[in-house]
Parts: structure tokens; sequence; C-alpha cells
């Protein structure tokens, strides 16, 4: 293959989801269907409900390979009044009644390709048979590219030109911001976090012809996974039988390592000084799995303030192996600090002598560069 076939640059999920809501904003762009292409698990059908969520609007998610073309049509019946056969819409599309909202068309390049030519009329024309979608619907469209390895039929360049299209690719900084907003395992963060291409490992699964492989969908069921009261064998059964043997076999190697890296509830009951100090792990694995740990645990003042003091030591951090300290307290920080002002606790951190000392430190290192 030469170059790239779909000819559009790749954005993460939270820039599509941005330009998506600024597109239902505007009246007259909000007429022009868009396609989202990407791969299994990338969160294309979450943001189109992020989007509908966002404006407090109706959202019809019609999963195309799930229903005959038919559906989409509707019924046809004879009117002896009119003496002429005419069709009857189907009761999930919107009417008139609901005169705002998104009509989401999930799947649209695996559906047959006869139930498509009633879904291109919605995209192209906004109405199938006499049923006429309302003005102020927005329709979005996903699907995936035969590149990505699921069932695609090709779509002809004339619906193209009708589309707005997003190319929306694996973002691990954003799927960590909505691990953390979900609250996703600390440990699957962790591990993402040093391991950023064990997110989507789909290229390698194609080249194997493996059934199955990670994928952001499959990070979140492994989190579930973690946070049952699942055994320890069956969850590594679990584990699995959702990304693979490899990859499950590389996982609980760090997952040991993270786990036995440092108890965070016992980090936060320690004293602050030499009492924390001992208790700081010394891995990579360990540094960010007690990153994602704190954060996880930041639900209330207390928590906070001890946290701010316990990142405020990672440079007492004694490891025989070089650690990134001062990038990874910045992280640390970066996080908490989100966390504390989603659940309001500014207040905290603005009262702690560490988050203090710690600005006062990063004022003077900027001053001095």
């Amino acid at each position: 293959m030469i170059g790239d076939p779909m000819n559009i640059p790749a954005v993460s999920i939270a820039t599509a989801k941005a330009a998506l809501i600024e597109q239902y904003a505007d009246p007259v762009l909000r007429r022009r269907a868009s396609m989202l292409w990407g791969p299994r698990g990338v969160g294309k059908s979450s943001v189109v409900q992020q989007v509908a969520g966002h404006f407090g609007i109706p959202l019809i998610d019609l999963r195309l390979t799930t229903i005959e073309p038919v559906d989409i049509r509707g019924a046809i019946y004879a009117d002896d009044r009119q003496a002429k056969t005419v069709w009857f819409p189907p009761e999930f599309l919107p009417t008139s009644d609901l005169p705002e909202g998104i009509l989401f068309l999930d799947e649209l390049t695996a559906a047959d390709q006869r139930l498509q030519i009633s879904a291109y009329s919605l995209i192209l024309d906004r109405r199938v048979g006499h049923y006429r979608l309302p003005d102020g619907w927005q329709v979005i469209a996903a699907g995936n590219a035969a590149a990505h390895g699921a069932v695609s039929h090709d779509m002809g360049t004339a619906l193209a030109d009708r589309l707005f299209h997003f190319n929306v690719q694996t973002a691990i900084e954003a799927f960590l911001d909505h691990g953390l907003a979900m609250g996703f395992a600390p440990e699957i963060l962790a591990y993402l976090k040093v391991r950023p291409d064990k997110l989507d490992d789909t290229q390698a699964q194609l080249a194997n012809d493996y059934l199955i492989g990670a994928s952001p969908r499959g990070w979140e069921d492994i989190s579930n996974v973690l946070r049952s009261n699942l055994s320890d064998a069956a969850k590594r059964v679990f584990v699995q039988g959702r990304i693979g043997a490899a990859n499950a076999a590389e996982f609980f190697g760090v997952l040991r390592e993270i786990q036995a890296g440092v108890d965070v509830m016992q980090l936060l009951a320690c004293r602050p000084g030499a009492e924390t100090a001992e208790r700081l792990p010394t891995s990579l694995d360990g540094l960010y799995g007690l990153i994602y740990g704190l954060v996880a645990a930041a639900g209330e003042a207390r928590p906070v303030a001890r946290a701010i003091e316990i990142i405020e030591q990672f440079p007492d951090i004694r490891s025989a192996v070089a650690l990134p300290i001062r990038e990874a307290q910045t992280l640390a920080m970066e996080l908490l600090l989100k966390r504390a002002l989603e659940r309001g606790l500014e207040a905290a951190v603005l009262a702690s002598p560490a988050y203090r000392r710690y600005a006062q430190l990063r004022r003077d290192a900027d001053g001095e560069s």
C-alpha cells in the first residue's frame, strides 16, 4: 500500500469530540453529515453519546449490522383512498415533535449493502422514501476502513464527497484522561503510561493473524476484571481471553511489580518524612502505579492534602536505576490538581504547605531557565 488511502490526517477522539460539538452548534454545518473512521474500541460510539449529552438532546443510535433494509425504509401498504401503495416510516426515526437531536448510524461500512442504500439516502438527502429528517437533526455515521481489520465495504466517492470525515486514532494521553475520569483500575493506567504501544496492537494482531488483541475497549474490560471479586486464577483467564496470551503474560508480569511496589493506602497513613521515604517505590512501574493510585484515592480533602505531601517527597526516592523523578512529580501534581478541581477540593490544595513549597520551587526553576 502506497501512502494513506484515506487521505485524512489522524486526530484523537478528544479532538473529534470538540469538533463535533462545534459542528452541532452551527445550524448550517449541522445539516452536513460527519463520518468517524477508526479501529475497534477507540471510542467512536461513546463520543457521539457525549456530544448528545453535552447539549442535552435526544440520540437515536442505529446499529446497522443488526437491522434489515426495510427497517429504515419502513413498511409498504395499500392506501385504498389514494389507490396507490405508500410507505409507513419506522417508529424509531425522529418526527417533527423532536425538532433537534443526533441520528447515529453506527457500523455503516459493515452493514449489508442493500441497507447502506437506505442509510445513504438519510446522509445524502436527509430523507428516505416519503420520510424527511427534521432540520435540526445531525447525522453522524461511524465505521471501520479495511485497514482496521474489520468487515468493511468500500465507500464510493460520491457518498464520501457529502461527508465531513474524521480519522480517529488511539491517543494514549486521551485514553488515560478518560480512564481517570471513569475510575479505571490504577494498575491499568500505570501499565499503559509506561507501555503506550500496548493500548492498541491491531497491526500486530493482523500481521500474526490472531483472533484477539489489545484495544482501548479491551483495557476497559480488564479494568472491570481487576476491580471484581474474581479469584486471581479467574482474573488471569479473563484477561488472557480478552487481550491474548502474550499481552496478558506481559501485563501480569508488570502488574506484580506495580502491586508489590507500594500499598497506596498504607502510604497515605504514614507520617511525612523518613517513614514515607522508606515506602516510596524504586522502579518505574511502581512509580507510575503510585501516581495513579494516589489520584484514584484522592476523593476527599484529607487524602488530597496527604497525596501532595507524598508527591513532594518523590526526590527522596533511592533507586538503583535512573527514574524521571521531576517528570513524574509534575505529572502527579497535574493529575491531582485536575482531580481536585473536578471534585471541588481546590481549597485543600491551596491550603497545603507542601503544594506552596512545590509551586515556589517550580517558579524558581522557571526563572532560572
